[in-house]
């Protein structure tokens, strides 16, 4: 109980204290577009750069780490896209979607503050391991399956060339590409530009959780609440289970394996209902997923911590 109430709790009091501001009309719609813009394309890709720019890459980036996380996050796809087609039978291009629901954990305005809260900022080098390659790999395998259903007689060149379009045009890769080039380039930034950085990131998380309440205020769990829920067990359980057995079987160290599986188990994204409305599809699936799994991962995030080592 304790770490619910220290840890778990103060992150969504920050998300509540948005959506209580937006709800009361006390923070307008604009407000929250213009900060969520502010957050996801400058102040959260700057927080990513400054991270992976001092990272020991040699020491953060370990093989069972990355192979634990997201053999869990392509079983979480894999999962949400089959059981969209097969047991819901959606067509192909909103299973896809909705698998990429299934795949998105919020390893952002989530996973990094609960994880700092639980076990201190020294924890977060994996956790930044981890979402250096989230939205790459993420983005990477959903766009990519989307595309090769929707193809329709396009040759492999140019569907590689829409995936790669695609990619590089999300605000989040570019932070991390460039961080990783200041990185391998041990390139010394000036001081009055690190400054100004570090100004940014200090702004980035609590201004995401903010924004990310008011955002929910516009999501209503309405109808396909079967496929909402199978999509939740699938992200706030089969996800960080599949890590934790695959943490386990390749010897993964303590503080890798705490980072890993906490960051599976965050609910969806915000970026899950932005991959949606760029196709059209599942955007109800994925805006209510967003809703009712952060709701519900009050509870399952407090088991899962309560079960780490």
């Amino acid at each position: 109980m304790q770490a619910l109430l220290d840890v778990i709790l103060p992150v969504f009091v920050v998300i509540g204290f948005g959506y209580a501001a937006v709800r009361l009309r006390l923070f307008s719609d604009a407000g929250v577009d213009g900060l969520m813009s502010f957050t996801q394309n400058f102040a959260i890709p700057c927080l990513l750069f400054a991270a992976i720019s001092d990272l020991d890459l040699s020491q953060s980036f370990h093989p069972r780490l990355l192979a634990s996380f997201y053999s869990g996050a392509t079983i979480g796809f894999l999962a949400g896209l089959l059981g969209a087609r097969l047991i819901f039978h959606r067509d192909w291009e909103d299973s896809v979607a909705i698998g990429f629901v299934s795949l998105f954990s919020n390893s952002l305005m989530l996973g990094l503050p609960i994880t700092e809260r639980a076990y201190g900022a020294d924890a977060l080098t994996a956790n930044y391991a981890i979402v250096a390659v989230h939205s790459p790999f993420c983005y990477g395998l959903g766009i990519t399956v989307m595309e090769v259903v929707r193809a329709r007689g396009r040759t492999p060149l140019k569907l590689a060339a829409t995936v790669t379009r695609a990619m590089f045009r999300n605000a989040l890769v570019i932070g991390i590409a460039l961080g990783f080039a200041v990185n391998l380039g041990d390139i010394a930034l000036p001081q009055p530009l690190t400054e100004g950085i570090d100004l940014v990131v200090r702004a980035a998380l609590p201004a995401a959780l903010f924004g990310m309440g008011g955002v929910l205020v516009r999501y209503r769990p309405e109808g396909d609440l079967k496929v909402i829920a199978w999509v939740c067990a699938v992200g706030l359980v089969l996800h960080p289970a599949t890590t934790w057995a695959m943490g386990r079987l390749t010897g993964l160290e303590r503080d890798g394996f705490r980072s890993a599986v906490l960051t599976a188990a965050m609910a969806p994204g915000i970026n899950t209902y932005v991959f949606a409305s760029i196709y059209g599809r599942a955007r109800r699936v994925a805006a209510s997923s967003v809703l009712i799994g952060t709701l519900v991962s009050i509870l399952t995030v407090w088991l899962w911590l309560g079960a780490l080592p």
